[in-house]
């Protein structure tokens, strides 16, 4: 037995997540240059059977920010079982400080990192969940303002498993 989950990062900024867009011949959409400056990071572990932890981070995400994420999930589990992550091969997971810290975790915590072939985001289950929210559950006045989007996005993660739902098959 062990428990299993799955590691990413994503990012939120006032740009809605559309996939297309229709527009005349010979006009150009355009969105406001400003619309890229902040952005909401969620750094998130996802399991089918044990919920999920997110923590969230308005600036770079760093290896130490990435490290921090991994201790404050770290101090919430408390069985004995071994922990497996399943996590893509950014430069942050792949650093050394974040590998000297993953010895560290395996050594006292009983946490095991499982890297995902390059390019293969498909594999990693979170990835759904930031689709989700991303093109179905993020309405469309979230995009009103930063605090709006920050405001919106916290109320999604806060009920996910109860008032959102992904159904694994």
């Amino acid at each position: 037995m062990c428990k299993l989950y799955y590691y990413d990062e994503s990012g939120f900024c006032l740009i809605p997540s559309i996939p297309y867009a229709w527009q005349r011949a010979g006009q150009t959409t355009g969105l406001p240059p400003d619309a890229h400056t902040r952005r909401v990071n969620v750094l998130g572990f996802l399991s089918r059977e044990q919920g999920a932890f997110f923590q969230t981070h308005e600036n770079r995400v760093e290896k130490e920010v990435v490290i921090n994420a991994f201790k404050q999930f770290i101090k919430t589990q408390n069985s004995e079982l071994p922990i497996y992550i399943v996590l893509d091969n950014a430069s942050t997971h792949r650093s050394k400080l974040f590998k000297e810290a993953a010895v560290k975790w395996e050594k006292s915590k009983n946490i095991r990192l499982v890297y995902l072939p390059a390019y293969s985001p498909e594999l990693n289950l979170i990835e759904i969940l930031w689709k989700m929210i991303k093109y179905y559950w993020l309405p469309m006045s979230a995009y009103g303002s930063f605090d709006t989007l920050k405001q919106e996005l916290s109320n999604i993660l806060d009920l996910y498993l109860s008032e959102y739902r992904i159904t694994f098959q």
